[in-house]
């Protein structure tokens, strides 16, 4: 987007901002804007710490398995305690 600007169009860009915002507020809108950055770079190393898994943490499946109650000779299975 910005790849085909060239000195004079950089030069001429600049005139307009100085001209819109002034020359005493342009230090203020350089502090906010890197402030704003900042910002924004430390909510996205947030997102990016939330999405590792925790370290330690190993994810294990229980045994599921039952044993089959005890059964008789005949093959019904067996009442007694």
């Amino acid at each position: 987007m910005l790849g085909n600007l060239n000195g004079w169009h950089l030069l001429i860009l600049l005139v307009v901002i100085l001209l819109l915002f002034g020359a005493a507020k342009l230090p203020a809108l350089a502090k906010s804007m890197g402030q704003s950055a900042r910002v924004f770079k430390g909510e996205m190393k947030a997102m990016k710490e939330e999405d590792k898994p925790a370290a330690g943490t190993t994810s294990s499946v229980a045994d599921t398995t039952t044993t089959p109650a005890p059964a008789t000779t005949d093959g019904t299975p067996d009442s007694k305690p």
